[in-house]
């Protein structure tokens, strides 16, 4: 009885022993986590290679537990809880293998071409799966991962089981590479920003050597073994030849998950083509092309579009997504730009702001700074010809066009005095179009207009100012002239105004003494033919009195006539009778003399006789010597206006009258 007693208190302690060490094997697993199972002895003993125990050896085991219960023999196996990795939305995660094969010398990331499952960890290892950072990344959400095997580092927290104290250190540093290349969060282009991705990857066969840009590869979405989708395939874009290294590929407007430690993305603004002008590309990248601009030209080469040098054909207005690290974009304008000579100002473009005001010599010894603006076109077909020669339109204006024409127009002021340089400057800017436009051409340019400013002094210089002054006071005086003459004719015509108000005010009266002066003519008119009428009645009564009077006259005239014809004939027969002509003429004299004496009541015998001189003489000798003295004198003065010759007698009496009164004897005539 008592050894029964004993067998059932003995079965009773190895029950609850049983039961106790089958309570010891339990493992309760949350459902929001997972047991990592470590295993602490095994009769296969421990791992000899890699990290992760396949064939039951002791290490941890490649699989997890999930939620709920589990037995594992007591004392043998360790399970670790973990949390189930979760991937928030629009978030990337990035995982760390610590378990598989070594990576080759030429990669940065394990591949995943086969192992590409890290919740199957004896999947992963069987395949090949490599240890290191992984090129494929965790997209949005749940997922129950060995973390003895793998360790996920997200935005939030970085998971893993924790095996080594300088574990954490490690995985912080990487955690912080990711953030600052915003690795955690897709790569976002567009919104506000007008900017294009340019991709450098990290992994893969290195450039060949020469090469400065990766070129583009696994585009073509029709070749699906190759097409890795804008880099967000890495097995794909490296199956398709892809390099290390900066990518020609750019990437466009859109989202894009890619391993940021597979690729890193810097955003640069498009290529923007402005309306008026084209983009002319000189590429750093392609193969090299054939000269296309000809034997002729020694400045270089162009090439068809992506080869290598400038291309051909330019980009017009427009955006581009182009790679600048894979070329330039030299932007030369279409439309008229104009290059000014002039410090105080600069164009649009800014191609002058080096460009300074002409110093000129002049033919009278002025040295003035002559200020100028060219205005220029460039053909957009051209434009490729000009970048290939001097790089840039700056250059271009630096180099070649600034010491060209300011040599053009310092040969022109040593033509021409200060004064002809200001006057002729119309002249001047249509020769120097004409002539300089040909140079122009020559370098595949087109000169539109040259337009010329007045010439200015350098500091210090006054003679100039001085030339100016006076040519403004010139014309401030012609000016005034012409100023007096406008003001003349407003005066003129302000008269003109005010007269014709004046009469638009008198329009009645002017009106009704229109009128009356029409009424006034009217009868004056009546009033003068009747004067007329009356007018050629007198004058037909004057006529016949006229007629009566001619004829009467005409009587008179033939009567005297008649009568002076017989006094006449009775004169000559008087003249006949006295013995000719002159006397005739004495006998008229004393004719007339006697009459005189008798109307004038003179006594012709005096009163008084007078002698003296022994004389004799009386006063009516003397008288009678005087008249004898006159009638000798008008017979001397007959003789010399032509008439008859005095006679011999009439000689001896105006001698003897002169003896008279002279008181000499008179000669005896012989």
């Amino acid at each position: 009885m008592a050894i029964q007693e004993l067998l059932v208190s003995l079965a009773g302690l190895v029950g609850l022993g049983l039961v106790f060490y089958l309570f010891l094997g339990v493992r309760f697993i949350p459902n929001d986590r997972v047991g990592v199972v470590e295993k602490r002895f095994s009769g296969r003993g421990s791992v000899k290679s890699g990290f992760i125990a396949l064939a039951g050896e002791a290490g941890y085991q490649p699989s997890v537990l999930r939620g709920g219960l589990h037995w594992l023999m007591p004392f043998q196996y360790s399970v670790h809880r973990t949390p189930l990795v979760t991937i928030t939305q629009g978030k990337l995660g990035y995982i760390f293998a610590r378990d598989g094969e070594a990576l080759s010398p030429e990669q940065a990331l394990a591949s995943n071409v086969e192992a590409d499952d890290f919740t199957d960890v004896r999947g992963f290892l069987e395949a090949g799966g490599q240890r290191g950072p992984q090129r494929k990344v965790l997209r949005e959400g749940t997922y129950a991962i060995n973390l003895a095997q793998f360790i996920v580092i997200t935005q939030e927290k970085v998971y893993h089981l924790p095996l080594d104290k300088d574990d954490r250190t490690i995985f912080d540093r990487m955690t912080q590479v990711l953030s600052e290349r915003q690795g955690f969060t897709p790569l976002m282009i567009g919104g506000v920003e007008d900017v294009v991705g340019i991709v450098t990857t990290h992994d893969g066969p290195a450039m060949a050597q020469g090469e400065i840009i990766a070129p583009v590869v696994g585009d073509d979405p029709a070749e699906a073994d190759t097409f890795h989708n804008s880099f967000q395939d890495p097995e794909k874009f490296l199956r398709a030849k892809g390099r290390r290294g900066r990518q020609l590929q750019v990437l466009v407007e859109g989202t894009y998950y890619i391993n940021r430690l597979f690729a890193t993305i810097e955003r640069i603004q498009k290529t923007v083509i402005e309306v008026g002008s084209v983009g002319v590309v000189v590429s750093y990248t392609g193969a090299a092309g054939s000269d296309l601009s000809g034997k002729d030209y020694k400045h270089g080469e162009l090439v068809e579009n992506g080869q290598r040098g400038v291309w051909i054909d330019p980009l017009l207005p427009g955006k581009y997504a182009f790679n600048l690290y894979a070329g330039k974009v030299v932007s030369v304008p279409t439309t008229n730009f104009i290059l000014k000579w002039n410090k105080a100002e600069v164009g649009a473009h800014r191609y002058d702001e080096n460009l300074a005001e002409v110093s000129l010599i002049t033919k009278d010894a002025f040295e003035p700074t002559l200020p100028l603006s060219v205005v220029v076109h460039i053909d957009y077909r051209k434009a490729p010809l000009v970048i290939q020669r001097f790089g840039d339109i700056k250059r271009l204006v630096e180099q070649t066009l600034d010491p060209m024409v300011a040599a053009y127009f310092k040969n022109v002021g040593q033509t021409r005095t200060l004064i002809q340089l200001i006057q002729d400057r119309s002249l001047i800017q249509e020769q120097s179009g004409a002539q300089m436009k040909s140079k122009f051409e020559h370098y595949n340019l087109e000169l539109e207009e040259v337009l010329i400013g007045t010439p200015g002094s350098m500091a210090g210089d006054t003679h100039i100012e001085m030339i100016l002054a006076q040519l403004r006071e010139r014309q401030i005086a012609e000016e005034q002239v012409a100023t007096y003459g406008l003001k003349e004719k407003a005066a003129t015509k302000e008269r003109e105004l005010n007269e014709a108000q004046a009469r638009a005010a008198q329009q009645q009266n002017l009106t009704e003494s229109e009128i009356g002066i029409a009424v006034r003519g009217n009868q004056a008119k009546a009033e003068t033919q009747a004067v007329m009428q009356q007018a050629a009645q007198i004058r037909a009564i004057a006529e016949a009195d006229a007629d009566r009077i001619r004829l009467m006259a005409d009587a008179d005239a033939e009567r005297a006539a008649r009568v002076g014809i017989a006094e006449a004939l009775a004169i000559e027969e008087q003249v006949r009778a006295s013995g000719g002509p002159r006397y005739q003429m004495t006998r008229q004299v004393i004719q007339r003399f006697s009459e005189a004496i008798e109307k004038a009541g003179v006594d012709v015998v005096p009163r008084i006789v007078m002698g003296g001189g022994g004389a004799g003489t009386t006063a009516t000798g003397a008288i009678e010597a005087l008249l004898a003295l006159t009638l000798s004198d008008r017979m001397s003065d007959g003789a010399t206006t032509g008439a008859s010759p005095i006679s011999p007698e009439a000689e001896a009496l105006r001698s003897q009258l002169r003896a008279k009164l002279a008181g000499k004897p008179a000669a005896t005539p012989r």
